[in-house]
């Protein structure tokens, strides 16, 4: 959180990335109110997304030019792809505004020069936000942070700290069973390391289908979440 924060405050362009459920948004959301010139698009899978996400953040920010341009949410979602882009730069060349773009998959060429677009008006930061730095996930975009100095990678905790997080997790929800020793160990090998995945499996030992008495059905509960995690990394199975 700390190297996020003065990245943040630097107000720089950077690219964050790290496997699905490692914490790249929640890290990031929960610093989102100590910059309020930081506006967050939760999906930015096209360019219409992008840019409505980009007004609704900017008239929360209570600027009166914003307000006077966008007017409402309503009136955003109703302006067309070009119209809500040219309001959108022109607020951004006046003040001095960040980007996150998170949950970046595989953008096209099309939609990395728009993304460019935004970086060069009003020298605004882009922080991007995907899976890996490679093309499959970054695209295009991949140009943009080409020095890897402008490059943070979150990792999977390392097996000391993953299991003081599975424990911090399992006492947070009072998850109880005669064989917790067992479960956490299949916990920190199947999650390796993966907080996400911890937390999920966590979750999914309090349902009752993966219970019986005081123990809890572990191989069951193992096969579901490998089943429930497929491509995408276990996106699926985690919150």
């Amino acid at each position: 959180m700390e190297v996020l924060r003065q990245r943040l405050g630097k107000r720089r362009s950077f690219f964050l990335h790290g496997p699905a459920g490692v914490g790249k948004t929640a890290l990031l959301t929960s610093l989102l109110p100590e910059f309020p010139t930081v506006l967050y698009c939760a999906e930015s899978a096209s360019k219409l997304s992008v840019f409505r996400a980009l007004g609704v953040a900017l008239l929360a920010t209570g600027s009166p030019a914003a307000a006077r341009a966008l007017k409402s949410a309503e009136n955003i979602k109703a302006k067309s792809a070009i119209a809500i882009k040219g309001v959108v730069l022109d607020l951004l060349r006046c003040g001095q505004y960040s980007v996150v773009l998170d949950h970046l998959c595989q953008p096209s060429a099309a939609f990395a020069s728009e993304i460019r677009e935004v970086a060069n008006w009003g020298s605004t930061a882009v922080i991007g936000v995907a899976r890996s730095p490679h093309m499959e996930d970054v695209g295009f975009l991949r140009s943009l942070f080409a020095d890897r100095r402008e490059r943070v990678e979150l990792k999977n905790f390392e097996l000391e700290s993953a299991a003081s997080f599975a424990r911090w997790v399992i006492a947070g929800t009072g998850l109880c069973a005669g064989n917790l020793e067992d479960f956490l160990e299949r916990v920190l090998e199947l999650s390796q390391g993966n907080p996400g995945a911890i937390i999920s499996m966590v979750r999914m030992a309090r349902e009752p289908k993966y219970r019986s008495k005081d123990c809890i059905k572990i191989t069951p509960l193992y096969v579901d979440f490998r089943l429930s995690s497929p491509a995408d990394g276990g996106r699926s199975r985690i919150p």
